[in-house]
C-alpha cells in the first residue's frame, strides 16, 4: 500500500508468466477487501495502463 511505482512491473511479468488480464482483474477485486478500496482502485487504474501498452 503506497508503493504502487513497482506494480507496473509485477503485472508485467505476471502477464509473461501466463497470468491472464482477467485473472488480475480477479485478484485485484479480491485485494481490496485486504487492502482496502482505495488501494484496489489504484491498482485497477495501474493494471490498466499496463494493458493499454501491451494491446497486441
Amino acid at each position: 500500500m503506497g508503493r504502487s511505482d513497482q506494480l507496473p512491473g509485477h503485472i508485467e511479468r505476471a502477464l509473461a508468466n501466463g497470468v491472464t488480464r482477467e485473472e488480475l482483474g480477479e485478484l485485484i477485486t479480491h485485494m481490496a477487501f485486504y487492502a482496502g478500496w482505495p488501494a484496489a482502485m489504484t491498482a485497477g487504474r495501474i493494471a490498466k495502463k499496463v494493458f493499454d501498452e501491451r494491446k497486441p
